[in-house]
């Protein structure tokens, strides 16, 4: 007889345990190793730290104010991030709207900016109406803003949850796409 069948249930468990995880070991993807060493040998050729910047429009009067923590560009894949973002987007005879997160991350000369992490859109002039989601992509040509993810709107009237927004800031108009649900208070008379 084989001196394996000879072994406790214990013994035999405990090899069938070793064989799977070396197995796994040997067939494991590592490109999140590979991931995260490109990370930290990538390097900027320009950065700046609590900085300001202001975006004319065509006009050359300010049409965004971006400040954050801190900047870098990447030419490897010709990326921007940005750490603490906090957009202002100035229209002149529109309402100012506040966007920030903790990440902001943007592709070439894109107009396109991806932003995670405590997304927060308010009003700057009423403070007291938020946006709150992880993730959302603002496209700064056409002052959009979209997500799939979770959204949760606060505001005096009454909060309101959705999954996924389309958000127009010059016409002022939101478009919740599913699973919206809110609560609503009655002006008193």
């Amino acid at each position: 007889m084989n001196a394996i069948f000879k072994l406790p249930l214990a013994a035999k468990l405990s090899i069938v345990a070793i064989a799977l995880i070396g197995l796994w070991l040997l067939l494991s993807d590592d490109t999140v190793e590979t991931q995260i060493q490109n990370q930290t040998n990538r390097t900027s050729d320009y950065a700046m730290t609590d900085f300001t910047m202001t975006v004319m429009d065509i006009d050359g009067t300010p049409a965004r104010v971006i400040k954050g923590d801190e900047m870098a560009h990447y030419p490897d894949n010709d990326s921007t991030e940005i750490i603490n973002p906090v957009t202002e987007f100035i229209e002149r005879g529109q309402d100012t709207w506040l966007i920030e997160s903790e990440l902001g991350h943007t592709q070439d000369d894109s107009d396109t900016i991806l932003l995670t992490g405590n997304v927060i859109i308010t009003n700057k002039d009423n403070p007291s109406f938020q946006m709150l989601t992880e993730k959302l992509t603002l496209d700064t040509k056409q002052n959009t803003a979209y997500t799939d993810e979770h959204v949760t709107i606060l505001s005096p009237q009454g909060d309101t949850e959705s999954v996924g927004l389309h958000a127009a800031l010059d016409d002022e108009t939101i478009n919740l796409h599913s699973k919206v649900k809110g609560q609503y208070d009655a002006p008193a008379n």
